[in-house]
């Protein structure tokens, strides 16, 4: 990734401090700190007594030619630089929200389609502008929770458990498909059924070696299984097997290129559990060439994405404003 030389100097000069005392919303950086900022960054650059401004422009400028995971993600070195340079603890002139150096910030980002917030975790974090990929923000969604995602999940778990399938569809899977870097989500809507073809959601994914990979999404918002005693169940299960089968025959049209595609695999995605049964019985009516092709995502999926993401909640998950005026910690 390369960024213009104007921007790195302009970001050169917040890690340095190079503006007037009174007027500045960043710290001075004498030699010493500049290497101790960039040890704090996890690196190993150590500031070699030349001119400040021009020796990190240089470490930046390195920093960006890391590897990363596509064009709308910068490296993960360059995401902790922002972070640490944005620390809610080094706020001057100003108070931890960092209007001020926030403002300068996004002023250079947005000359290379970037753009810093500070997250709910009161972290600076950088956004895509085009595709609104949020950068550094996913991580094991198997590793122990906090405090404060257990308590996320907790308050969606119970939003999935009054949600519609629309809704599961367009405050849930969109907001979350979109942070995890996917691009082009459509979705299809329940208006006109026909026009589905066994799609909810349609969407795409571009590998670092430019190359595109279309998904499909047949969502349900209750449990799926495939129990024999229930003739309901066993139809339900039966009808996403007609339904995946259908997806991944059936193309799709993308107008940013102009052609029709099929779709290279599907999600089945509930707002409930998938059980084993249910995944045993749809792997038996696929053959191996299919089966390949179909991924799985539950409830506890979902709960887990959300928790280790920076996906906001839908509003109507978020609880009830304190009346003494506390803001709730999501």
């Amino acid at each position: 990734m390369e960024f213009k030389q104007r921007t790195t100097k302009e970001l050169a000069d917040m890690i340095c401090g190079n503006f007037k005392e009174e007027s500045s919303y960043f710290r001075y950086r004498s030699s010493s700190c500049l290497t101790e900022f960039f040890q704090d960054c996890g690196t190993v650059y150590r500031h070699d007594g030349s001119t400040r401004n021009q020796w990190v422009s240089d470490v930046l400028r390195q920093i960006l030619a890391e590897p990363h995971a596509g064009a709308n993600t910068p490296p993960e070195t360059f995401v902790r630089v922002i972070r640490t340079l944005m620390d809610p603890g080094d706020a001057v002139n100003e108070g931890p929200a960092r209007p001020g150096a926030l403002a300068l910030l996004n002023t250079a980002l947005a000359r290379e389609g970037f753009g810093a917030f500070y997250g709910q975790d009161r972290q600076c974090h950088l956004r895509h502008v085009r595709s609104g990929t949020v950068a550094g923000t996913v991580t094991s969604p198997h590793r122990p929770f906090s405090a404060a995602e257990r308590a996320r999940r907790e308050l969606l778990a119970t939003y999935l458990e009054q949600a519609s399938e629309d809704v599961l569809i367009e405050e849930v899977l969109l907001p979350l498909f979109r942070q995890l870097g996917f691009h082009r989500i459509t979705a299809a809507g329940h208006k006109d059924k026909a026009l589905e073809y066994g799609k909810d959601l349609w969407m795409r994914f571009t590998l670092p070696t430019q190359h595109v990979l279309y998904f499909g999404i047949q969502a349900k918002k209750g449990k799926i299984d495939a129990a024999g005693s229930n003739s309901a169940l066993n139809a339900n299960v039966a009808e996403i097997h007609n339904q995946v089968m259908m997806m991944l025959g059936h193309e799709i049209f993308d107008p940013e290129i102009g052609k029709r595609v099929l779709v290279d695999h599907a999600f089945i995605v509930a707002g409930g559990e998938i059980t084993k049964a249910a995944r045993n019985w749809l792997g038996g009516k696929l053959d191996q060439s299919k089966r390949s092709q179909i991924m799985f995502m539950d409830r506890e999926d979902i709960l887990n994405l959300f928790a280790v993401t920076n996906v906001p909640l839908p509003k109507d998950a978020l609880p009830k404003p304190d009346p003494l005026g506390d803001d709730p910690p999501f």
